[in-house]
């Protein structure tokens, strides 16, 4: 089988080097569109490939109907939003995520946006401290469990909040387990988010969650720009002089959000939260191993539509 690995923002060379060496292994062919620039480079390169690697590409209906042979798509990643799940099931097209594999990066990023606005973007003035501090983490999912071990190691006190994860699970991690999104909220300054984006999340994250937050309270969002409540999160900024939001996705406001509390709101260029050379090869890696286990066994433990 043809396995394409298409990124408009590539993989580093050692993950496509490891990637190329998983595929030609298995006895499939491995083929590479990197850094295009055209939507038309990637519809000519899936027409004849059984198997799709992405990262954040767009894989919308146009793709998948390029692509007469796929099979399978693979995200090298958590977060699989860029990939059209109805049209893909619709032509019987097994579509998977990588879980995990960008974990430990997006954890490690929480801590350094909250380090930084915390010593005040290390410009000398009185910064404070995390020790002691209460961290509310929502959703306890791979990225939220390594932000608890490592608030933990900062000497946080750590909640957790995550219907879909049974209480003794969090429990035993030594995180307190609270029952609603508002309680978690109501009693924790610092809130990182790990919520996927869909029907139920999208601005959910709004005022009314928000105005309960203690003093000082500081938002984290590694997750999806979508879960947030623009207005609310603009209302917060101009109701409470001491709310902060920090974020490796910007949300659609950010103009103003920057130009109007700049002193409370850190926003990265792109969303980064993966950007480490590890997290960079584990993706990519999984996603090659995922599809030929799939090719060699059928094996379709990680896919993420149905049909």
């Amino acid at each position: 089988m043809k396995i394409l690995v298409a990124t408009e923002k590539p993989f580093s060379k050692t993950a496509v080097d490891n990637i190329r060496e998983v595929v030609r292994e298995s006895g499939n062919e491995f083929l590479l569109l990197e850094k295009y620039t055209d939507k038309s480079d990637l519809l000519n390169a899936v027409k004849d490939v059984e198997a799709l690697i992405v990262r954040s590409d767009i894989v919308d209906d146009k793709v998948i109907e390029a692509g007469k042979k796929l099979k399978i798509v693979v995200r090298a990643g958590a977060g699989y939003d860029n990939i059209d799940l109805k049209a893909a099931s619709a032509k019987k097209i097994v579509v998977m995520n990588t879980p995990g594999q960008n974990s430990n990066a997006v954890a490690e990023l929480v801590f350094g946006m909250m380090i930084l606005m915390n010593r005040k973007n290390y410009s000398g003035a009185t910064g404070e401290e995390l020790r002691g501090k209460k961290i509310g983490i929502h959703a306890y999912g791979y990225v939220g469990r390594i932000v608890g071990l490592i608030a933990k190691g900062f000497g946080m006190k750590v909640y957790a909040f995550d219907p879909f994860v049974e209480k003794v699970m969090v429990e035993n991690d030594g995180v307190k387990w609270e029952e609603s999104a508002e309680s978690l909220y109501s009693k924790c300054q610092y809130i990182s988010l790990h919520l996927p984006a869909n029907n139920k999340t999208i601005a959910s994250i709004n005022y009314d969650l928000l105005k309960n937050m203690p003093e000082g309270a500081t938002v984290i969002n590694t997750a999806r720009k979508e879960v947030i409540d623009e207005d609310g999160l603009l209302r917060m900024f101009q109701i409470r002089k001491d709310f902060r939001y920090l974020s490796d996705i910007a949300p659609d406001n950010a103009e103003i959000l920057l130009r109007d509390f700049s002193d409370r709101c850190f926003l990265t260029p792109k969303k980064m939260g993966a950007q480490t050379a590890e997290a960079n090869l584990n993706s990519g890696v999984a996603a090659a191993t995922q599809i030929v286990n799939f090719i060699d066994n059928g094996d379709v433990k990680f896919q993420v539509n149905k049909f």
